[in-house]
């Protein structure tokens, strides 16, 4: 069913950051930083979205900021949503 949240079937969310779910990959092999949240800032967002969750009794886990991590998904159900950020206003390099 669609219409249940995770809440309503006992799910669980796991937060990590991932700047490659935002790179800039147009101007070649690597990817740029320019569109990157600073860090302090960017750690203090993912901080109040993983509290954000828990205040809500969502059982929430959480990785370590900045580091290398290896993250397994388990899909338990027909799809999995991709959340994207809305686009930056300014001029686009």
């Amino acid at each position: 069913r669609m219409n249940r949240s995770l809440a309503d079937v006992g799910g669980a969310a796991l937060v990590v950051s991932q700047f490659t779910l935002c790179a800039d990959l147009r101007k070649g092999r690597r990817p740029s930083f320019d569109g990157a949240e600073e860090p302090g800032r960017a750690r203090a967002l993912v901080e109040r979205f993983r509290a954000a969750l828990e205040r809500t009794g969502i059982a929430t886990q959480g990785g370590r900021f900045g580091a290398s991590m290896q993250v397994e998904l388990l899909n338990d159900g027909p799809v999995t949503f991709v959340i994207e950020p809305r686009p930056r206003p300014g001029p686009q390099s």
